[in-house]
């Protein structure tokens, strides 16, 4: 007789990778555990993307309304404790705060601590042990700030603590212009405060298109004031009773820049330490390593979501979930299709690029048309004022949708037209087709379309 184990599947991480697999198995009558180190609802809910959303926008509200000509007479004025409980406020509308309820209502059995294998089967969570026939590890990632020394004498933020700041500094430095950068960068100074931002590439968002970047970085240094350093990589961190230092060297010189609050956005790794040798589960430094399944090296652990790959999202994540619980209920092997998904940046404008960038082709070497239509040329700039940004749409040779990248206002609400067309490999014809609204953003999408139409 086999031997007998206390659950199904123990689900290692609450984030959307492990809720939406642990949910789906629950609901089947599996013995599902629920492990999490911190908050159930992980990152995604707690501390990034319902907070940041929430804290963005009012930023953005109050740098729109406290510069519009028609109100330059009125003193605005707003108070940390009131942001930070409208954040609070919808962590918790949004099933966060440590809130278990979605889970055990769905049958699962939450338990809270670090889990560390001790063999293929069993974990220990502090003097506890659990054995399962199965795990899945969504682990997801932490920030990395092994480059840089002296951070463990020297008081910074992190992403997750960068919006909960109860005072507004002077001035503030943000190591790292990435996604998440520009956006602490963004909110720091539509607040009111001196913002740096310091990135080793030769260009913010080095992820995206050089359009895009020069577009942000434009709109950053005019507009905003945000001193925008490139090619500067971090050396140490130093601090003394007056301020914060910055040692950071650029085009091979040594230099130093104070600051009084420093805030690292340096980039995340995969959260791999949890006895994996101990179940025979192989990684490296970018994450654990599975096959096209989500399987990993022992055959009954699976992994997904931000422990397996730097490139992961929410949206990917929450993918990757459900795609694994399907796969094990019936019994089926369907392999991930990441065509259409999209990478976010929430600055205003925001960036949304889908699918293949320019980038992309070129290091392929693929051959393709692209088409940029700007804002400033649409009658939408003229009725909201707003002259950064554009869209760009990429095609193969036969004019079917590669890609997209929008920079815009309210760029997320449109990106679902392009996702639509990537994702269904439709024709720039049948985009340009579809319907829009003239006197919005969203048009821009129909004009983009049109011209690849027309060089057709």
């Amino acid at each position: 007789m086999g031997r007998k184990y206390d659950f199904d599947y123990i689900v290692i991480g609450s984030g959307p990778a492990g809720s939406a697999a642990a949910l789906a198995l629950a609901k089947t009558k599996k013995r599902v555990a629920l492990v999490e180190s911190k908050y159930f609802g992980g990152s995604n809910i707690n501390t990034r993307d319902i907070p940041y959303s929430v804290t963005l926008d009012f930023a953005h509200t109050y740098h729109k309304a406290s510069h519009f000509p028609e109100f330059s007479h009125q003193d605005f004025s707003f108070n940390f404790p009131t942001i930070i409980a409208h954040q609070l406020k919808a962590i918790i509308q949004s099933g966060g705060g440590n809130n278990q309820k979605s889970y055990t209502d769905a049958g699962a059995i939450c338990l809270h601590g670090y889990a560390n294998f001790l063999d293929a089967n069993t974990i220990a969570i502090g003097d506890q042990k659990f054995t399962s026939y199965n795990f899945i590890i969504a682990t997801g990632s932490h920030l990395n700030t092994s480059a840089i020394a002296g951070t463990d004498a020297v008081n910074y933020l992190t992403p997750d603590t960068a919006i909960k700041i109860r005072r507004l500094p002077k001035a503030v430095l943000i190591v790292g212009g990435g996604s998440t950068g520009c956006e602490i960068a963004e909110y720091y100074a539509k607040l009111g405060a001196k913002a740096i931002i310091m990135e080793k590439s030769s260009r913010i968002l080095p992820r995206e298109d050089k359009e895009v970047s020069a577009t942000v970085t434009d709109y950053f240094t005019n507009n905003l004031g945000i001193m925008v350093l490139t090619n500067s990589k971090v050396i140490a961190l130093e601090q003394d009773d007056a301020s914060k230092r910055v040692i950071f060297q650029n085009d091979h010189t040594e230099k130093m820049i104070r600051v009084d609050c420093i805030v690292l956005a340096t980039g995340s790794e995969p959260n791999t330490d949890l006895g994996l040798e101990n179940a025979k589960v192989k990684y490296t430094t970018t994450g654990i390593k599975v096959d096209k399944t989500f399987q990993t090296s022992a055959k009954n652990i699976y992994a997904i979501g931000d422990c397996i790959s730097s490139d992961s999202s929410t949206e990917r994540a929450d993918y990757e979930g459900n795609l694994l619980a399907v796969n094990i209920i019936n019994k089926t092997k369907n392999t991930a299709n990441y065509t259409g998904f999209a990478r976010v940046t929430n600055t205003c404008p925001a960036v949304v690029t889908i699918g293949l960038s320019e980038d992309d082709l070129i290091r392929r070497k693929r051959k393709y048309k692209k088409s940029i239509v700007y804002l400033k040329d649409t009658p939408a700039s003229k009725i909201f004022n707003v002259r950064h940004g554009f869209v760009k749409l990429l095609t193969d040779r036969s004019n079917h949708m590669l890609g997209g990248c929008i920079v815009a206002p309210h760029a997320t609400a449109m990106s679902g037209e392009i996702a639509l067309a990537v994702r269904h490999h439709l024709t720039a014809l049948e985009l340009a087709s579809t319907p829009s609204i003239t006197n919005d953003f969203s048009y821009v999408i129909k004009l983009a379309a049109k011209k690849l139409v027309k060089k057709k």
